[in-house]
């Protein structure tokens, strides 16, 4: 296969990011190159291309919104994808509902099952990419789909991802296998050395 395939082979998340422009005018974007950086640091990386609404309302602002979807909202990722005029509501045009953030301007996306309010740290610019970086400022879980160990439950909470082939896109969610281990196993005395960030 062509090297430029390369995404066929990464399962992705799919997050609504969520900005405003300086006069409030709300946006809306699906993106899945994206990452958190590292266990031990409240950092996530997001790929964008130069000409995105959601780059300059970032650069603008500095705060955005990664929202988590549940696969219930597939039917509003091509409409958060298309390309509107800067001074539309994209909030309104997706037929999303506002959630109110508590650290940041932009509003979250109701329905979601997560919400990270970030702040933009820096920018690393290529020719053809920019991937900015973001400190998660406060970040919200559907209490009710968590296990007794915090995170999601797979059986209830069902992320949308994407899978990519020749066709376009393919959107899908997580299969719980059943085989859990702790963060220690990878450790030679098997403790964790961050396991003071999870007490």
């Amino acid at each position: 296969m062509t090297p430029h395939k390369r995404e066929f082979a990464f399962p992705g998340l799919v997050v609504f990011i969520s900005t405003q422009d300086e006069q409030g005018v709300r946006n809306v974007a699906p993106y899945s190159n994206l990452m958190p950086i590292l266990r031990p640091t409240d950092l996530v990386c997001v790929a964008s291309w130069h000409k995105r609404d959601t780059l300059r309302n970032i650069r603008k602002t500095g705060e955005f919104v990664l929202n988590v979807p549940p696969v219930e909202m597939v039917k509003h990722v091509i409409p958060t994808a298309k390309h509107y005029p800067p001074e539309t509501d994209e909030f309104v045009v997706a037929g999303l509902t506002p959630k109110a953030s508590k650290t940041v301007k932009p509003p979250g996306i109701e329905g979601c099952l997560a919400w990270m309010e970030c702040s933009l740290v820096r920018q690393h610019i290529e020719k053809e990419y920019v991937l900015i970086i973001g400190k998660v400022k406060r970040l919200e879980m559907q209490e009710d789909l968590l296990d007794a160990a915090g995170g999601f439950d797979p059986h209830k909470a069902d992320p949308l991802m994407v899978l990519l082939n020749n066709s376009g896109m393919r959107f899908v969610t997580v299969k719980d296998t059943g085989y859990t281990e702790p963060y220690g196993a990878m450790f030679p005395d098997g403790k964790d050395r961050l396991a003071h960030l999870y007490k």
